[in-house]
């Protein structure tokens, strides 16, 4: 790896090499274990039971709130930073700078004074940046050979620094709102970084355009593993003796899931006398303005909200409804979903799905192979394909059929963690001569 920059340690990736070596690999987030991100959770599970050695580092404190009882029962290794390290980071800081003033100072030039999507954006950044100073003694104390943020944007950041401070080799994976709109960084850390992993092909065309022309080949496509497990994927659905067409959303209240627009379809339906209910997953910021609309569209007596829900109870929700919706939208600044992982969670349980033509969701949702697909902020096409789904159900089995099939296939959780773990290790190995 060329970083440009002196490190603390130019040694340090030497060791790689080493007969019989086994690398150790820093698994870098904002939290962990976090309730909405059950895949990393899972991929972090797996490659520990695959025998490679992970230590995760979150930059911000403990949050447990809503997680399943096996993400808490989770041993780790998990090291928190968040506000009660301030002072350590602060010391790691000027311990930095004592020794390599201009290493630093060059790093402050390059990544501290960066323009961010917005305030929340650049606060993250900013606390990311500077733990990167801790992160860098942390890793070089427990013999880190790689590297890897889990997102694009403040922990990739806190491992671009890191990794310029150690020479030890870093990586990261763009996902979603993480690379839409690009990160103030990006550009940078693409051209630091040993490789880039992304979870959707569609992101592969969009983070080449970051790196230096030369290197375009260092994006990496590994899909996420499946997130339900054992009997989940084959338990049966729930027999209801009403006439009720029950349709499910899962989603964080947020600018990017389009429900919104799902409502206006769902008012269409009802003009039409279909008799649907929905059931919507989740919380975030924009619950009042949905429950306002809601409201001002007269469909609260037919829309279910039960909050957040952790997900080891997901599956009774797909059990007793009929069709899973996925509405995503590309909100005006870019930011977008990759592929909503309820999708394959709800194909893989067989139930079939409606969702719109954002991003990498078409990858998995074939229009009339694996589900339907419609465009993106059209409620009036949206609420056609619902009707076509709840109304010919032999053929929305037929499509969610096809659709597990093919889920089980790209997402096979042995396939892509042994793939991930492959990955890590032969850039562990190679970082050496980088």
């Amino acid at each position: 790896m060329n970083t440009g920059m002196d490190s603390d340690n130019a040694g340090t990736t030497s060791t790689c090499q080493r007969p019989g070596f086994a690398p150790k690999i820093a698994y870098i987030l904002l939290w962990f274990p976090l309730s909405s991100e059950t895949f990393i959770f899972r991929e972090v599970k797996s490659l520990l039971a695959l025998g490679l050695p992970i230590q995760v580092y979150t930059m911000y404190g403990e949050s447990l709130a809503g997680c399943s009882a096996e993400m808490r029962a989770f041993p780790g290794p998990v090291r928190h930073y968040g506000i009660m390290v301030t002072l350590s980071v602060l010391a790691a800081f000027f311990r930095a700078l004592m020794r390599r003033p201009h290493n630093v100072i060059a790093l402050l030039r390059e990544g501290f004074f960066h323009k961010m999507r917005d305030v929340e954006a650049l606060g993250e950044n900013l606390w990311c940046f500077m733990a990167g100073f801790l992160l860098a003694e942390h890793c070089r104390d427990q013999n880190i050979t790689l590297i890897h943020a889990c997102w694009a944007n403040g922990p990739a950041t806190a491992a671009w620094v890191a990794s310029h401070l150690t020479g030890i080799p870093f990586a990261f994976t763009g996902r979603a709102g993480d690379v839409y709109p690009e990160d103030g960084l990006l550009r940078e850390k693409s051209r630091d970084a040993i490789f880039v992993r992304t979870n959707n092909l569609a992101n592969v065309r969009w983070l080449r355009q970051f790196c230096p022309h030369d290197q375009a080949d260092k994006i990496h496509l590994v899909y996420n593993s499946l997130t339900f497990v054992g009997d989940a994927q084959i338990s049966p659905r729930e027999e209801r003796s009403d006439d009720v067409f029950r349709i499910l959303a899962v989603g964080r209240f947020a600018r990017t899931k389009g429900f919104p627009e799902l409502f206006s379809a769902l008012a269409r339906l009802r003009r039409e006398r279909l008799p649907v209910r929905l059931t919507l997953v989740g919380d975030g910021r924009w619950r009042g303005r949905l429950l306002r609309q809601l409201r001002r569209m007269r469909l609260r007596d037919i829309v279910d909200m039960p909050g957040f829900i952790p997900h080891d109870e997901i599956l009774a929700f797909m059990r007793s409804h009929d069709l899973l919706v996925v509405p995503s939208v590309v909100h005006s600044n870019g930011d977008r979903d990759g592929i909503p992982n309820v999708i394959m969670e709800a194909l893989v349980c067989g139930l079939p799905v409606v969702a719109t033509d954002v991003n990498g969701i078409p990858e998995v949702i074939r229009n009339n192979e694996t589900g339907l697909l419609v465009p993106q902020r059209n409620p009036t096409a949206m609420a056609d394909a619902l009707r076509r789904m709840l109304e010919n159900r032999e053929r929305a089995r037929s499509m969610a059929e096809a659709g597990k099939a093919l889920v089980k296939q790209m997402f096979d959780s042995k396939k892509n963690i042994t793939m991930l773990r492959n990955l890590y290790i032969s850039h562990c190995v190679a970082g050496g001569d980088a």
